[in-house]
């Protein structure tokens, strides 16, 4: 007789850079009704800070249970650094109900999906669902795509039949996607937020449901136990860089997409004094000449015993304290800048310059 086993299901969270991926995720985790969760958080860059705000926010889930991969985007890293962890979770499923995947902001959801369908995973894991976070303001204001340069691609070539790599990356995440979570709608107008649902109700068909979410707040049971078993139809999934980047061999452990190499990361640790208000003032006007898609880091405050966290997305930031600085832990400002052709020692000069200016708001 078979003998039927009980896989656990995974929800896996794409969308673009500052969409809201994190804010999802620690609702879900504060809110799981008992569920035991174990949450994977992927990043871009050397230093991960999206697994350190969920730690710091006191989320409701078992530290332990929060991992984090900052080697490679994960789409890039399925078989070096994905089934390892995986496979060590399934060494304690019995202390598992659900698994929360946060891909980074420039991952490709479908080499992800892909790996589901392996020998070693199949048998114990399904895909719950893909949710794909979509950032209203970034969609009604465009910050999502390649900003200026898409728009005058556009308007110098009637004929134009390809997109940007943004674009494209944006696409990718849409066409995987179970479910759409439009976030931060609070911030535009009732009929802008109309145009955008529509924009992207277009774009991903009548059958893929948008709900809208402020901070993140939606009923956990609406985005959990969904059971579309996405890994199952992974092959209807559109996406762009497959179509661009064909390899002779149909090995899925392959990498089978490229990624816009233009795009990076920088760490850099901020020295000068300032308050936080002074680093936003000047990290508005970084934004303002470079292209930089997202910021996120920790601010020291001195004389104040917390760390406070600060996330921007264009000239939209937001600060808070979220913790105590622990023992022996090093008190400074650090900052993750995500963008295109970012320079460190540029960017490093120009920001300490405008802070001691003082720039004003």
């Amino acid at each position: 007789m078979a003998i039927n086993i009980q896989k656990i299901p995974v929800t896996i969270i794409t969308g673009f850079l500052g969409s809201g991926k994190t804010t999802l995720i620690h609702q879900i985790a504060k809110k799981a009704n008992g569920r035991r969760l174990a949450i994977i958080v992927n990043e871009f860059g050397e230093l991960g800070m999206d697994g350190e705000i969920l730690k710091g926010n006191d989320c409701g889930c078992e530290e332990e249970n929060i991992l984090e991969l900052s080697n490679g985007c994960l789409c890039c890293t399925v078989q070096e650094e994905f089934l390892p962890t995986m496979l060590q979770l399934m060494e304690r499923k019995e202390d598992i109900d659900h698994i929360i995947i946060e891909t980074s902001g420039l991952a490709l959801p479908k080499p992800l999906l892909k790996a589901f369908n392996w020998p070693d995973l199949k048998p114990q894991i399904t895909v719950d669902a893909v949710i794909t976070v979509v950032d209203c303001v970034g969609q009604a204001t465009g910050e999502i795509c390649d900003r200026d340069k898409v728009q005058s691609q556009r308007l110098d070539d009637e004929n134009l039949d390809h997109e940007s790599s943004i674009e494209e990356l944006f696409e990718d995440q849409l066409s995987c996607a179970d479910l759409i979570v439009m976030t931060k709608s609070d911030l535009i107008n009732e009929s802008t937020y109309k145009e955008v649902i529509d924009i992207i109700q277009n774009r991903v068909g009548s059958k893929i449901k948008l709900i809208s979410a402020v901070k993140g707040d939606i009923p956990v049971d609406v985005l959990l136990g969904i059971g579309a078993k996405a890994e199952d139809h992974v092959d209807s999934k559109h996406s762009h860089h497959e179509d661009h980047h064909h390899h002779e061999h149909g090995d899925d452990h392959h990498h089978d997409h490229e990624h816009d190499d233009t795009i990076n990361s920088i760490v850099m640790e901020v020295k000068t004094p300032h308050t936080p208000q002074e680093l936003i003032n000047a990290l508005k006007s970084l934004v303002k000449e470079h292209h930089i898609y997202r910021i996120k880091g920790i601010i020291h405050v001195p004389g104040k015993p917390m760390r406070m966290i600060v996330q921007g997305v264009a000239d939209r930031f937001e600060n808070y304290f979220d913790r105590k600085w622990i023992e022996g832990e090093i008190k400074a400002t650090r900052l993750v800048i995500i963008g295109e052709k970012l320079e460190e020692p540029t960017l490093q000069k120009a920001l300490e310059e405008k802070l001691m200016v003082k720039i004003e708001a």
